[in-house]
């Protein structure tokens, strides 16, 4: 079969992380297509209107045309919670579904990574400073930094997009896994949920992502579930997993104690370490693990 040439066409110059996310879904999806794919940075109007999918550029959004910008005055629409669409999230409601392989595992990458990608590209803040000059560094702040600096020039900056377009391809790819392992694991902590006889602790039989998915309970504090080297966690679940506030915080006398002082204060013979932070212990076994469990429960704070 003859190979079918696509060209996407996305602006010159200086280039942000929603043009380059999206180019990355578009290639992603023209992966599993005979289609060779061309990217063409081009304000060039000429170009543009023969291109096959025109992202961040050209002043249209219309998906049945594969036109995805948002820059046209009134932009391109905003999802419930406000937040306006750009490059990315745009692409990704047209085509997220079938690059995802299904509507949740689209939703979850979508809530995890395209929205905030939007939302910085928009001006929109999604997060409140606690410290003065302290922000989160953000993967727009690492596409940003693979744009060539002022005293490199601009010479090298469409092969600077195609790097930063192969780490987007990456995130992404990982970001779908990880969103299908979520999807797949869901059930599997939903069961252990139902089944658990206190459901202020669940128990796991593996290591499962639950943690968002306990988070949209109001019992769970604790869940228990092994380790790779065979010991045993005791995990305090958050009702905002990006968050460090437990729902209860273990007791503040396991802080930072491990092996025989921690087995003397909890009475537990083979408990091994409390994190300071008191969200995490561990123990060698399960019943070791459950008994430290039940003890934080019932500690009154």
């Amino acid at each position: 079969m003859k190979s079918k040439k696509v060209v996407i066409a996305t602006h010159n110059g200086m280039f942000h992380a929603d043009d380059v996310f999206a180019v990355a879904a578009l290639l992603l999806l023209l992966d599993t297509t005979p289609a060779v794919a061309t990217v063409v940075r081009t304000r060039d109007e000429t170009i543009i209107r023969k291109a096959d999918f025109v992202i961040d550029v050209g002043g249209v959004y219309a998906p049945e045309k594969n036109r995805f910008d948002h820059h046209q005055e009134g932009g391109a629409g905003k999802r419930p919670n406000g937040i306006s669409y750009a490059a990315f999230g745009l692409v990704w409601g047209k085509f997220g579904v079938q690059i995802a392989g299904s509507e949740t595992v689209a939703s979850v990458v979508d809530r995890t990574l395209v929205t905030s990608v939007d939302a910085n590209d928009t001006g929109m803040d999604v997060y409140t400073k606690t410290f003065a000059g302290v922000a989160p560094y953000c993967i727009d702040d690492y596409i940003h930094n693979i744009r060539p600096t002022w005293q490199e020039g601009t010479a090298e900056l469409d092969s600077r997009f195609l790097e930063a377009v192969a780490v987007a391809r990456q995130i992404l790819g990982r970001e779908i896994t990880h969103a299908r392992a979520l999807a797949a694991a869901e059930g599997l902590v939903r069961q252990a949920y139902e089944q658990a006889s206190d459901k202020r602790l669940v128990i796991l039989d593996a290591f499962y992502p639950h943690e968002k998915t306990l988070a949209g309970y109001p019992e769970p504090l604790f869940t228990v579930f092994p380790r790779p080297d065979g010991s045993w966690n005791v995990k305090a679940i958050r009702n905002d997993v990006s968050s460090f506030k437990n729902r209860k915080d273990l007791p503040e006398e396991w802080a930072g104690k491990r092996d025989r002082e921690l087995a003397s204060i909890t009475g537990v013979l083979d408990a091994v370490f409390c994190h300071a932070g008191r969200f995490m212990a561990v123990a060698k076994s399960k019943e070791g693990a459950i008994q430290l469990a039940r003890h934080a429960i019932d500690t009154k704070v």
